[in-house]
């Protein structure tokens, strides 16, 4: 039976702006088994990076819960701790961030951006550190010739090997990558989703990758999330979700996925219009204003995320009248 590392229970997060106010997540509930790799996707603004913010406690929550289950299976609510036990349940919880110059301090060496969460968290000797900093950039394939560097020395896909570097030099259980290639070119990005994945064999390390590719997302993710407007529309398994979503937002992201194979033609779902704003969310269902399958009571009933079929939740007033399209997966 899969172990649970991670619970996220109806968690919310409204941030407020004069008298605007936005919520940026809204009651979103999932769990992540130790050792998967768990993906959110969606448009910009769909609130998954606010989610990874506040499931690694970047930002608090406004409602529900994060919960950690710890080596010993110790649960600990993450935004109910007081600042000494987050920061020794932290070194548990890194993240690995979008922009791999921006995220390193441009005046220090790798050496020291490797090294510095370890000295945030141990007392170790010059020896110790070396080693440690040196097996880290060993796993992540830098040249440990190259500590005494500056980030601006590397090129984009040896940053972010940096930046892999300095997440699991602290052995950490959990690691959310936030669009963790979408800055790097193709062939790079193939480099750090493989090297990711190796990483997770010889580790065990539990992902939350967080995306809007989704051919990325098909080759490196257990469990697929698909969010919109600051919810969760869909979530199950990569398989279930790619062969046969049940919501009409996820059937329209995988009509945009381009499939090797120049003998299938696939037929592209536009989403019509913006995504609505945050601030003045629409009635009933929160996708009825770009969906194509809109009858009344998608504008009038607010919609319930419920299990459909086993392991596969979905938040959709017509979910049983519908016959979607998904794709074969490589």
């Amino acid at each position: 039976m899969a172990e649970t590392i991670l619970k996220v229970k109806g968690v919310s997060k409204t941030f407020h702006s004069k008298e605007v106010k936005i919520r940026a997540v809204n009651n979103v509930s999932f769990e992540v088994n130790r050792g998967e790799t768990v993906a959110l996707v969606g448009e910009s603004g769909c609130g998954k990076t606010t989610l990874g913010h506040c499931i690694v406690r970047a930002v608090d929550v406004t409602g529900g819960q994060v919960i950690y289950i710890a080596e010993d299976g110790t649960e600990y609510d993450l935004h109910s701790l007081d600042k000494k036990t987050m920061k020794s349940i932290r070194k548990d919880i890194q993240m690995i961030f979008q922009d791999p110059f921006s995220s390193l301090d441009p005046r220090m060496t790798v050496f020291d951006i490797i090294s510095e969460p370890l000295r945030a968290n141990f007392k170790l000797t010059r020896s110790e550190l070396e080693a440690r900093v040196k097996e880290a950039a060993a796993k992540v394939g830098l040249n440990t010739s190259y500590l005494k560097r500056y980030p601006h020395a590397f090129s984009g896909g040896q940053r972010q090997r940096i930046g892999i570097a300095r997440a699991l030099v602290l052995n950490p259980r959990v690691i959310v990558c936030d669009e963790a290639v979408s800055a790097l070119d193709v062939s790079v990005q193939a480099q750090v989703i493989n090297l990711l994945k190796d990483l997770q064999a010889e580790l065990g390390f539990t992902y939350l990758f967080i995306s809007h590719d989704l051919s990325a997302v098909e080759y490196i993710s257990d469990r697929v999330g698909v969010m919109y407007l600051g919810k969760m529309a869909e979530f199950a398994t990569t398989d279930q979700l790619f062969k046969q979503p049940l919501h009409p937002y996820t059937e329209a992201l995988l009509s945009s996925v381009l499939i090797a194979d120049p003998t299938v033609v696939t037929e592209r779902i536009p989403l019509t219009g913006e995504m609505p704003d945050p601030a003045n969310p629409p009635t009933g269902c929160f996708f009825h204003t770009r969906c194509r399958y809109c009858i009344d009571v998608c504008r009038t009933e607010e919609v319930k995320f419920v299990e459909e079929q086993p392991g596969h939740f979905v938040a959709c007033h017509r979910v049983k009248d519908l016959k979607l399209e998904g794709i074969v997966t490589q």
